[in-house]
């Protein structure tokens, strides 16, 4: 049954990150224009009571990991920093000379890439060169991705002192099998050694980050994975489902053949393996694909109804506004989304004009809108509802009927006004998800866009 039920809803599905998804954005009603003005709107309405998001994407790294998805460019030339620094900061110059008051910073995350790439020196230069023109608001919370092989001392008690008390670290798997087959070749010594390093100093929020469903990997690696990560005790751990996307360009998933890949039923062990292991240990499933102890700020946030996700993965408050800084990164006005562009030389050309380097977005209907709190309401609380008249919608009562069959199989609770996701769901809450997603409905994709649901 369990196989059965696995082959029916494992499709290809996009993981909501955003809504509308990326391949469903409109350019015809977009512009550079239209971003600016929906984030001044959206910045008027919550600096002062929320503040923003800041996400930077640092995307260099010294090798190509074979599993990852991300924008990035290979090199050992350390001297990019600098120049790559300065355009940053050119960048967010020009968002504050945009803004009518200084911007209170709630959130700020360091991703890539291999944020740690760049010296602890010049990660200070770039986090100072922010700070000068914003400031701090009430509860504000700093994180950045380390690399266990490259992150030193240095680099945490550095941005520790800058304000940073969260970190993740990329582990995967410990397989040396594994490893070899996906170019991340990193013993547990060196992940051990940066955690320690990361509580001595003072971190309050330690994350490692594992994927189930890699090359070569069996129920035997999850579990020796889980149990070498528990002995270290993470304060958040995401168990992710490895996205297989080697038809979207440059993004180097070509390191292995597709047959060594597990599927349908042995892919679905190893997650269940690891969940179980992982409410085992103590860590309480917070959102798809997170786990964290009860002492972790994320379990108080998904216990008060406050967890929130957006472009940076879930976070522990919800700010209206995030903007996005560096080559590809994306920000959101919640009206709007705008990418910069991808190609790191027409970042910078588009910088040395003076202009935002945005090169597409969408400007959300107010369908979208509506859709888009469901779709956070399910991520993030695992249920939403409709009393509020603003929530419903012209489609509402065929998604319902369309979820009678997930209702029967198990996988949700339907009642008058409300859907709830049930434990067993809980794994498939991407599918849920798409029964709501109208754009998904109306045009389907011709193509390959998503990674499988499960």
């Amino acid at each position: 049954m369990e196989n059965l039920m696995i082959q029916k809803y494992n499709v290809p599905g996009p993981r909501y990150t955003s809504y509308p998804t990326v391949p469903y954005w409109e350019d015809k009603d977009f512009s550079c224009g239209v971003w600016q003005d929906t984030l001044l709107k959206a910045f008027n309405e919550s600096n002062t009571t929320e503040g923003i998001s800041l996400y930077i994407h640092l995307p260099f790294c010294e090798s190509m990991c074979t599993f990852c998805g991300c924008n990035k460019r290979i090199t050992r030339r350390h001297e990019v920093e600098e120049t790559y620094i300065g355009a940053v900061l050119k960048e967010w110059d020009l968002y504050c000379a945009l803004l009518p008051a200084k911007p209170r910073i709630k959130e700020l995350h360091l991703g890539g890439g291999t944020p740690t790439f760049f010296s602890a020196g010049n990660l200070a230069i770039l986090i100072n060169g922010i700070m000068e023109k914003a400031e701090k608001a009430n509860g504000y919370e700093f994180s950045f991705e380390g690399h266990p092989n490259n992150t030193t001392r240095a680099h945490l008690q550095t941005l520790y002192n800058l304000g940073f008390r969260r970190v993740s670290f990329g582990v995967q798997d410990y397989s040396e099998k594994v490893q070899i087959a996906i170019n991340r070749i990193q013993p547990f010594h060196n992940v051990a050694k940066v955690t320690f390093w990361a509580r001595e100093i003072g971190y309050t929020s330690i994350s490692h980050d594992l994927v189930f469903g890699l090359p070569f990997q069996t129920v035997a690696n999850v579990t020796d994975t889980i149990e070498k990560t528990k002995s270290l005790s993470p304060d958040r751990i995401s168990f992710y489902s490895y996205a297989h996307v080697p038809w979207i360009k440059g993004n180097g998933q070509r390191g292995f053949d597709e047959s060594n890949l597990p599927k349908d039923e042995e892919k679905r062990k190893l997650y269940e393996t690891g969940k179980n292991l992982l409410a085992e240990k103590g860590y309480h499933e917070i959102g798809m694909d997170h786990f964290a102890l009860e002492t972790d700020s994320m379990h108080s946030a998904f216990k008060n109804g406050t967890l929130h996700r957006n472009f940076m993965g879930y976070s522990a408050s919800k700010t209206q506004v995030m903007i996005g800084l560096g080559v590809s990164s994306i920000s959101d006005s919640w009206y709007s989304f705008a990418q910069n562009e991808k190609n790191l030389e027409e970042y910078y050309r588009l910088l040395e004009q003076e202009m935002l380097p945005v090169f597409r977005g969408h400007l959300l209907t107010e369908e979208d809108l509506i859709i888009r709190k469901h779709i956070l309401n399910l991520m993030c609380c695992f249920k939403t509802s409709w009393k509020d008249d603003k929530l419903k919608f012209a489609e509402l009562p065929e998604i319902l009927t369309s979820l009678y069959e997930m209702e029967k199989d198990g996988l949700l609770k339907l009642s008058d006004y409300e859907i709830e996701v049930t434990e067993k769901g809980k794994a498939f809450v991407r599918n849920i998800c798409m029964a709501f997603d109208l754009r998904l409905k109306r045009k389907a994709p011709e193509t390959k866009l998503f990674s499988m649901t499960v």
